[in-house]
């Protein structure tokens, strides 16, 4: 009996297995789609836009516009990133950083994703556009095209200059989101936008003393690879005094109040304090250490952005 059903139960076996991989497969497709994306990049930027809707209107402005705004934001960020990936994809595959990611590792055609950005980008203006406001609609679409363009096309690979300039993109969604709550730009959106904008250099800069070698192999004019490790602490710590700055001149036009200016200044002494002891001590420890710090610093003191206007209501 048993030999009788055993071609039985190795067909049964093999169609599971069959299913197993092809699940798989499909699996493996769907994350290297969403790797284009860049994801981690993408949760930061949707949170500062949340944030800035938060600060607009004291609170949040309704369930479909939030959504909409939000899903919208993934979708802009999301082809912005995936064009970007297209477009540098000879880079990438000399770059240890980078040379894992679907396009080098052959995991998604260049058509493919060069099809998927552009599809990404023509939803999110749909997106905006029929359930937000054209302002927001325009300001996404305009970060894309700044994204991909200025920086990513022109001054990635030739200037010093890429991350200071191309950082206005990064610093979009807090327009965006206030757009989307009010309808309208204001001075608050600005210095918010001021904010990103300023802390974008010191942010990458800490980032590119730690992957110097992967610019230079890949002949990207990053700061360090051009003007030296000594040029580039400088810098650094020249970019935290107006950041601070910028984070404080939300309190002195009377659009957060008390906790937020106390909690700012804590955050913005701890990270230039951060950076001069990077100024000093000059190594990889230090660089990974400011990186990483700035990342949590732009997500808490937009955090407290938040709680400000919690407890101002």
């Amino acid at each position: 009996m048993q030999k009788a059903h055993a071609p039985a139960e190795r067909a049964q076996t093999g169609t599971i297995a069959f299913s197993w991989l092809s699940w798989e497969s499909w699996r493996a497709t769907i994350g290297a789609y969403i790797g284009l994306m860049k994801p981690h990049v993408t949760v930061l930027l949707l949170g500062v836009t949340l944030a800035a809707m938060v600060v607009a209107r004291h609170g949040l402005p309704g369930t479909v516009i939030t959504l909409a705004t939000l899903v919208g934001g993934a979708l802009a960020a999301g082809s912005a990133n995936a064009i970007n990936c297209w477009y540098d994809r000879d880079i990438d595959r000399l770059m240890s950083r980078t040379r894992t990611r679907a396009l080098p590792a052959h995991k998604v055609s260049d058509r493919n994703a060069l099809i998927f950005g552009l599809t990404l980008g023509a939803i999110s203006f749909a997106l905006f556009v029929t359930l937000v406001n054209q302002l927001s609609a325009f300001l996404a679409l305009a970060a894309i095209l700044f994204y991909v363009i200025i920086y990513t096309m022109w001054l990635k690979r030739s200037s010093t200059q890429n991350i200071v300039i191309g950082g206005a993109a990064g610093a979009v969604p807090v327009l965006i989101g206030w757009a989307a709550a009010t309808g309208r730009l204001s001075w608050a959106a600005f210095w918010m936008f001021a904010l990103i904008f300023l802390w974008t250099p010191p942010h990458f800069w800490a980032l590119s003393l730690t992957i110097k070698k992967d610019y230079a192999r890949a002949k990207v004019p990053m700061l360090p690879v051009v003007k030296g490790e000594r040029e580039t602490l400088k810098q650094i710590v020249i970019y935290t005094l107006p950041l601070i700055a910028s984070s404080l001149a939300l309190f002195f036009i009377h659009t957060l109040g008390a906790f937020y200016l106390v909690t700012a200044l804590a955050l913005g002494l701890g990270l230039l304090g951060l950076t001069i002891w990077l100024w000093r001590i000059r190594t990889m420890r230090a660089a990974r250490t400011v990186f990483w710090f700035s990342n949590y610093y732009l997500a808490l003191i937009f955090a407290c952005m938040v709680l400000d206007r919690v407890f101002a209501r």
